[in-house]
C-alpha cells in the first residue's frame, strides 16, 4: 500500500485530551482531602501534577509526536538497558528512598520520581523492536517466548527487591499480549502464561503483603479497620454516589476516610461525585482510547510501529482497568495509579509522552 504522511490522528488526540481534562478535574477535587489535612502537601502536590505532569507532559507529547519512530527502533536496546539501570538506582543510598514500606523512588534535584514508569515504556519499545525483527521466527521459542522470559527475569530481579509486584504483573501481561499480536503460537503463549501465573501464585503464598491482599480480595468483609479498610471505604464512596453522584467536589469520603484519595483511590472519589453514570462514562473513555489506539496500530507503516502503538495502548489500558477493578473489588488491591488521573507528576509526564509516541505513529500510517 502507498504510504502518505498525514496529520496526527485527531480522534485519538481528542479522546486523550478529554481523559486528561477529566483527570485534572478529578485530581483537583480529590486533592481537597489533602488540603484539609496538610496545606503544604496540598500545594506541593498541585505544583507537581500541573507543572511537571501537565505542562511538562504536554511539551513532551508535542516533542515525541515528532521524533522519528525509526530513532526509537534503532536505540531500543540502549533505551531498555538505560531504563533498567535507572530503576536500579532506587537502591543507591541518598538517591533512592522508601515510602510505605517499598523502595521505589529516587530523588533528583529535589524532584521525586518512580523510574519503573520509564522502565515500562523501555520494555515495550525493546519488545516491539525484537518481535518486528524476528517476524515469523517467533514461532521458534528461541526467538519468541525465550527472549521475553529472559528480559522479564532480569526486570523481575530489580522489581521484586523493591518490592513492586504490580509493575511486573503489568509488564508480563503486556508482553504476552504483544507476543500474541506478533503471531506467537497458542501453545507457547499458554505455556508462558502458565509459568507466569505459577510464579505469582508462589509469590502470593510466600510474600506476606501479597497474601494479605489476596485474602482481602477473597473476603473483603474481613478486618474492615485493617487490611480491608481501603476497599471498604472505596465501596462506601462508590455506593453513596448512586446513579448521578453527590456532585463535583462534594465527596465526603475523601476528607477523612479514603487513604490517598488523590492517588490509588481516585476512582472511588469519581464514583462518589459523578455516580454510576459518570463512572461508566470514564470507563468508556478508556475503552475508546484503546479502540482508537489499536486502530492506529493496525494501520501503522511497519511492524515495529504497529507493535509499539499496540503495546503502549495495552499497557495504559491494562493499568487503568487494574486500578478500577481493584478499587471496585473485582481484583486484588494493586496500588497501581489510574493513568492520566491519579497523583504523580512523573507518571503523568510519561503517560503524555506515550500519547505523543502514538500520535507520531499515526502521522505515518497507511492509506
Amino acid at each position: 500500500m502507498k504510504k502518505e504522511k498525514k496529520p496526527v490522528d485527531y480522534i485519538f488526540l481528542i479522546i486523550s485530551c478529554i481523559i486528561i481534562f477529566a483527570g485534572i478535574l478529578a485530581f483537583f477535587s480529590a486533592s481537597l482531602g489533602v488540603l484539609a489535612r496538610n496545606e503544604g502537601k496540598f500545594y506541593a502536590t498541585i505544583l507537581s501534577q500541573t507543572g511537571l505532569g501537565l505542562v511538562g507532559g504536554l511539551i513532551a507529547m508535542y516533542v515525541f509526536a515528532r521524533i522519528p519512530i525509526l530513532f526509537l527502533r534503532k536505540h531500543a536496546t540502549i533505551i531498555l538497558v538505560s531504563s533498567i539501570c535507572l530503576t536500579a538506582l532506587v537502591f543507591v543510598p541518598h538517591l533512592g528512598f522508601a515510602h510505605g514500606g517499598a523502595r521505589r523512588w529516587i530523588n533528583i534535584l529535589g524532584v521525586s520520581l518512580q523510574p519503573v514508569e520509564v522502565l515500562k515504556i523501555g520494555f515495550v519499545i525493546y519488545l516491539s523492536a525484537w518481535l518486528s525483527w524476528a517476524k515469523k521466527k517467533v514461532e521458534n521459542p528461541l526467538f519468541g517466548i525465550l527472549p521475553v522470559i529472559v528480559i522479564l527475569g532480569i526486570i523481575a530481579g530489580v522489581l521484586l527487591l523493591q518490592p513492586d509486584t504490580k509493575s511486573l504483573i503489568l509488564m508480563a501481561s503486556t508482553g504476552i499480549a504483544m507476543l500474541f499480536l506478533s503471531g506467537t503460537p497458542w501453545k507457547h503463549l499458554l505455556m508462558l502464561g502458565g509459568v507466569t501465573v505459577t510464579i505469582f501464585l508462589i509469590l502470593a503464598v510466600r510474600t506476606p503483603y501479597l497474601t494479605q491482599r489476596v485474602s482481602t480480595f477473597l473476603n473483603p468483609a474481613n478486618d474492615p479497620n485493617g487490611s480491608s479498610y481501603q476497599l471498604q471505604q472505596s465501596l462506601i464512596a462508590i455506593g453513596s454516589g448512586k446513579a448521578t453522584g453527590r456532585g463535583f467536589g462534594q465527596s465526603i469520603q475523601k476528607f477523612s476516610y479514603l487513604p490517598e484519595p488523590q492517588g490509588d483511590s481516585i476512582f472511588a472519589v469519581i464514583g462518589e461525585e459523578v455516580g454510576f453514570i459518570g463512572s461508566i462514562v470514564v470507563v468508556l473513555l478508556y475503552v475508546l482510547f484503546a479502540m482508537r489506539g489499536l486502530w492506529i496500530a493496525r494501520r501503522s507503516a511497519d511492524a515495529f510501529s504497529g507493535l509499539l502503538a499496540a503495546g503502549l495502548v495495552i499497557l495504559i489500558t491494562l493499568q487503568s482497568f487494574m486500578n478500577i477493578a481493584s478499587i471496585t473489588g473485582l481484583f486484588p488491591l494493586t496500588g497501581v495509579p489510574l493513568v492520566f488521573m491519579s497523583q504523580g507528576g512523573t507518571s503523568l509526564l510519561i503517560s503524555l509522552s506515550v500519547v505523543g509516541i502514538i500520535l507520531g505513529i499515526s502521522r505515518d500510517r497507511k492509506v
